[in-house]
């Protein structure tokens, strides 16, 4: 019963009655301290999410497996962070050629190899870049749906010339400048079809304006096969004010647009420095840039088609300045 002494326990010891100490509220502090913050559960060992990671690291690290190429690592889509995409064979290669910074290279499970795949992995394994092997629907959606021929790379944001660097490439050439700038150019599939041309045909470089014009995108990379690798690519606020800058410099500014004052074939200012201005498909070349040009020529085409498209244009006006520079 409450209050019997002699039940066994209820007799309280001396110097045993709980009540208030001075400086009791630091008693219990150390027992109220935690052990810092709770372990991401991929860190904890008993938890399964650290065995998945552990598993994931072992996939990683593995070098060898059913379809993988030596050094290729299985993995899943890494994502680009702000870099662009190159996709497609020859694209890659010719930036791995021409030593185009690259993070990772992404290779298709069971890719069927040739010698650019081949010349892809040799050139990444040189240059320390990581191979990964994912499936193909990863490739598309990091592709964006492009035609990627089991091969993408991402590398940094294209950084675009000067002017005056294009100059510089000329005269280290030692040929008379021959550069094509584009008016009004928005696609970025035209701006790599003029690349491709002016690789193949011995331009210095290609102008575009910063506003309402394509640039060097993951487009423009496949377009040009490779050439965005080669070909330097200058950006100008301003075009006319760049083609006028360019004329004080000594280059005659010509305008490919339709009756013009003469055909690309009889151009007079093919053997001597020219920027070569190509219009939009639909509008052609502006006001502005029209007023700039020294002249104005055409491509003769049959009367049942409307125009050629930009890419077209420039590498068929390109051949004409080649054929007359040799």
């Amino acid at each position: 019963m409450a209050g019997n002494s002699k039940r066994p326990g209820a007799i309280r010891k001396s110097g045993s009655k709980k009540g208030a100490r001075v400086g009791t509220g630091g008693h219990s502090r150390k027992a109220l301290e935690g052990k810092g913050p709770t372990p991401k559960a991929e860190d904890r060992t008993y938890h399964p999410a650290h065995k998945r990671k552990v598993e994931a690291e072992k996939r990683q690290t593995t070098q060898s497996g059913k379809g993988a190429a030596k050094g290729v690592v299985r993995g899943t889509r890494r994502p680009t962070g702000g870099a662009e995409v190159v996709a497609g064979r020859n694209a890659v290669l010719e930036a791995l050629r021409n030593d185009v910074p690259m993070t990772v290279v992404h290779l298709a499970a069971r890719i069927d190899h040739d010698d650019r795949t081949r010349e892809i992995l040799e050139l990444a394994s040189v240059r320390s870049v990581q191979l990964l092997e994912v499936s193909r629907t990863e490739l598309d959606h990091l592709t964006e749906g492009s035609v990627h021929q089991g091969v993408a790379a991402q590398v940094p944001p294209y950084a675009y010339a000067d002017v005056e660097d294009l100059l510089d490439a000329a005269a280290e050439a030692g040929v008379p400048p021959l550069f094509v700038a584009l008016d009004g150019v928005t696609d970025p599939r035209n701006l790599g079809a003029v690349l491709r041309s002016a690789g193949a045909f011995g331009a210095h470089g290609v102008i575009v304006p910063s506003r309402r014009s394509a640039g060097v995108t993951a487009s423009a990379w496949k377009t040009s096969a490779g050439a965005a690798a080669r070909v330097p690519v200058a950006k100008v606020t301003n075009l006319s004010r760049a083609l006028g800058d360019l004329k004080k410099s000594g280059l005659f500014v010509v305008g490919l647009d339709a009756g013009g004052d003469t055909e690309v074939r009889s151009l007079a200012f093919a053997t001597d420095p020219v920027v070569l201005v190509v219009g939009s498909e639909g509008k052609g070349l502006s006001r502005l840039v029209r007023e700039t040009c020294d002249a104005v020529a055409s491509i003769p085409i049959s009367s049942d088609v409307e125009s050629l498209n930009a890419g077209v244009a420039a590498g068929i006006t390109l051949y004409e300045v080649a054929q007359a520079r040799r």
